[in-house]
């Protein structure tokens, strides 16, 4: 089975220092029961870093080479670690971009391909959405409801659109993208957040004033 990869933290504000050499502040360490280590305590410091964004040359690098690590570095919007690239041996890099320059046309066209298949999916299920909004909330405006449709649904936003439930169109993530939209169109939701109403607190505060659009709409 192939094993895990190793892990390197990436801070945005670099302040640790290697628990064992006692260089710093570590642009990126490995975290070991919560202390930090260099990369050239744990063997790394001879890996070169790879950005994300090319699919093909991450795997080709990955698999051409012995060692490797994942970087990581924390969304605190997201409260999660989020991929930012790889470390790989410089001669794995090498030959991996010389796979990639061999068949970059191919891979060209595969791409201009995939991108014309993941449109027409995209009008789909823009499409499939504006209509379970529409079931949901007879009385929104047909242009309101394919507005709500197109932001939720974008690729890549992360919104409640593209979650799996989102897909699937769960009443209730349909019903929570509409109710998003109420709050920051039809309510005073913003204002109060440039103001410095806390978010949860805002939300309470405008929260009869999005029920009451719901309410009209679904009649």
């Amino acid at each position: 089975m192939p094993r895990d990869p190793i892990v390197v933290v990436e801070p945005r504000r670099p302040r640790a220092h290697c628990a064992e050499c006692r260089e710093g502040p570590l642009r990126r360490m490995v975290l070991r029961c919560s202390v930090p280590l260099c990369l050239d305590c744990v063997g790394l410091g001879h890996l070169v870093y790879l950005p994300r964004g090319d699919a093909a040359l991450t795997r080709r690098a990955r698999e051409a080479g012995e060692v490797w690590a994942v970087v990581v570095r924390h969304d605190r919007r997201r409260t999660r670690y989020e991929r930012q690239g790889i470390l790989v041996e410089e001669a794995a890099l090498a030959r991996a971009e010389a796979a990639c320059l061999a068949d970059a046309g191919a891979r060209a066209r595969r791409r201009a391909r995939d991108a014309v298949r993941r449109a027409a999916s995209d009008v789909r299920f823009t499409a499939a959405v504006t209509a379970e909004v529409r079931r949901l909330f007879p009385g929104c405006p047909a242009d309101r409801a394919a507005e709500i449709a197109a932001h939720t649904s974008a690729r890549g936003s992360g919104r409640v659109g593209r979650t799996a439930a989102g897909r699937a169109l769960d009443e209730r993530a349909v019903t929570a993208a509409v109710r998003a939209s109420v709050r920051h169109r039809d309510t005073e939701y913003d204002a109060l957040l440039a103001a410095g109403v806390p978010r949860r607190q805002a939300r309470v505060r405008v929260a009869p004033a999005v029920e009451a659009v719901l309410a009209s709409w679904r009649r």
